[in-house]
């Protein structure tokens, strides 16, 4: 899907912001798509590498069916090259070993009837970024609605307009990493552009489909007050509904050098993040501290209790608080 041909055999890929020009023979920057003879062809169409049930927290969507089950699906590649990726094994292989796919075979209708026997409400498609599995996600996704099984990206945000645009009747909630808020760390660290990002989540807002942000904060690369706190008013700019969630660091792949994420960090961002008016923002990676809780934005009662990735109490009733009415922004709580 998604690909222009060029002349001479070339072809542009128009599935995400890298809008790889390729020659015959060659791969995309995410290792999965190659051009064979002046067709573009996806590699990993019927290959998924994890089908597994995750509670919906675990990606993180804390708004989106709270304490339903997610049929969680991924295939090998992306198209970023975080050093930091704590998927890298399945992430960076094919770039990191040229045409190298591995996977278990699956397609559409078996997906989605292991999502519906596993009683999941969601079938997710993370792990990697499901933008390079895009034709695997488009087909599972249009099935899934006709069996009334809603879909959820993890994305990085790097997707084009055509193809959020393309999959958009079909995807009910994604959530998108914003990993920092400079140019210098996505290209540094994650060998993309940041602006791309930010016009894919007010796109995903405008059209309908529930977004929530994550940002990992690692130590000395993206935590400072001051960048939080763009990332934060960025946030409030497309709407103060959208959830943030702040998660700690762990050492992993290329940075091993630096350490996790004191709480303190975790507990001034998230502080930001209420002071520039988000009505929802949660610490991760660190259960325990209540700071994974949902309040009432209108009168502060607590109104969805978690622990780790469980829901240990839900007081929403029909999308409202129960003392004070206020609506409660999200999809399917209660």
């Amino acid at each position: 899907m998604l690909f222009d041909r060029l002349g001479d055999q070339k072809v542009q890929c128009n599935l995400c912001h890298h809008r790889c020009v390729l020659k015959s023979g060659n791969y995309g920057i995410c290792g999965v798509r190659q051009n064979i003879g002046g067709t573009l062809f996806s590699l990993v169409y019927d290959k998924i590498v994890l089908g597994h049930v995750d509670p919906i927290e675990k990606k993180p969507l804390f708004h989106f069916y709270p304490g339903s089950g997610a049929y969680s699906i991924g295939t090998v590649g992306c198209n970023f090259g975080c050093r930091h990726c704590q998927n890298f094994d399945i992430s960076q292989l094919p770039r990191e070993e040229k045409g190298h796919i591995t996977g278990n075979a699956a397609n559409p209708e078996e997906i989605v009837s292991d999502a519906i026997s596993s009683g999941c409400t969601s079938i997710a498609y993370t792990y990697t970024e499901p933008t390079v599995f895009f034709e695997l996600c488009f087909d599972t996704a249009v099935l899934a609605h006709t069996r009334g099984i809603k879909n959820v990206f993890v994305s990085n945000g790097y997707m084009t307009p055509e193809a959020l645009k393309m999959i958009s009747p079909y995807l009910d909630g994604i959530n998108i990493d914003i990993k920092a808020f400079t140019e210098k760390f996505y290209r540094e660290i994650c060998g993309a552009r940041l602006e791309p990002v930010l016009d894919t989540i007010r796109l995903a807002s405008d059209l309908g489909i529930w977004v929530e942000v994550t940002t990992l904060v690692i130590p000395t690369l993206n935590d400072s007050k001051a960048e939080l706190r763009q990332i934060a008013e960025f946030i409030k700019s497309v709407s103060p509904d959208i959830p943030w969630h702040i998660s700690q660091f762990y050492p992993a792949y290329q940075l091993t050098d630096l350490p996790r994420t004191p709480t303190k960090t975790l507990n001034m961002a998230r502080n930001i993040g209420i002071q520039a008016g988000l009505r929802y923002v949660y610490e991760g990676n660190i259960p325990g501290r209540g700071n994974e809780n949902t309040y009432c934005p209108g009168c502060g009662m607590l109104l969805i209790e978690r622990l780790g990735y469980s829901i240990t109490k839900n007081r929403v009733k029909k999308g409202r608080c129960p003392s004070c009415g206020t609506a409660v922004a999200g999809v399917g709580l209660g």
